[in-house]
């Protein structure tokens, strides 16, 4: 499946008196944010005149048209900022966007079900893939070819190989 708006920024806060907006890019390279094309809302209905005007503390700080103080900033926190899926770059072979992963079934070598992965995160040191079963039981894989060999897009599913350190958890469970 497909998405085909991309969530590419959210509001995280505002900054300053003057309505201007902190906000987490999920670009490539986060001074892009508004370089593909217009950013709208999740419908691509409401299109944002938005003006990139600095960065702070890695977050961009931009001023969206109508937003002139702090309390119509603070109302906006938790807005996502998306783009047509066609408007941003094709991904090579070995790149995924994030949105093609979520939801995919996550299974071993064998086809036994771990579950689904409901997100991926970035700590600093790569990116780990949330996987909760059935149970509600979370996971966290490292995104790395060792652990994930196998990416299955049209069929909806990813092949995981739990590290050694998942698979002596497991065990001290039982």
């Amino acid at each position: 499946m497909t998405v085909e708006r991309l969530v590419v920024g959210v509001v995280t806060g505002a900054h300053g008196v003057r309505g201007m907006l902190r906000v987490k890019s999920f670009t490539a390279d986060p001074a892009d944010l508004t370089a593909y094309g217009p950013l709208t809302d999740a419908s691509g209905q409401t299109e944002y005149g938005v003006t990139v005007k600095g960065e702070a503390k890695g977050q961009l700080l931009i001023q969206l048209k109508g937003c002139t103080d702090r309390n119509a900033a603070d109302a906006l926190r938790g807005t996502e900022f998306y783009l047509d899926r066609a408007l941003l770059p094709e991904t090579d072979e070995e790149e995924f966007y994030h949105a093609d992963l979520i939801g995919l079934s996550a299974v071993t070598e064998d086809g036994m079900a771990l579950g689904t992965v409901r997100a991926i995160f970035d700590f600093g040191s790569g990116d780990m893939l949330e996987v909760s079963d059935a149970d509600g039981k979370v996971v966290l894989y490292p995104f790395t070819r060792d652990v994930v060999p196998s990416i299955d897009l049209a069929g909806g599913r990813l092949t995981v190989v739990p590290p050694v350190e998942t698979e002596a958890e497991k065990g001290a469970d039982q």
